[in-house]
């Protein structure tokens, strides 16, 4: 499989109803107790304590997802319009 292909698989992929759901919906299972509980830890990583790092990463993958959502939602905009123009 070559890059474009791959890449034309996951961007189809993401404009789809379910994948936004599925990313909503992990995101709000990730952000209440039992995983609040898990990394609510005294332990530290690099100097850090485990909860900050916590919802560091998650806000970091959360900002790739959206982007990466938007690029799925304007890639497939542009497709319809170039369609219409023919």
């Amino acid at each position: 499989m070559t890059y474009n292909q791959l890449r034309n698989r996951v961007m189809h992929r993401l404009r789809l109803k379910e994948s936004w759901i599925v990313f909503f919906t992990t995101g709000f299972i990730m952000m209440n107790f039992p995983f609040l509980n898990i990394f609510n830890k005294n332990q530290e990583i690099f100097g850090f304590p485990l909860l900050y790092l916590y919802f560091t990463v998650g806000w970091a993958v959360s900002i790739i997802v959206i982007y990466l959502f938007t690029l799925a939602v304007g890639n497939g905009e542009n497709k319809n319009e170039e369609q219409n123009r023919q």
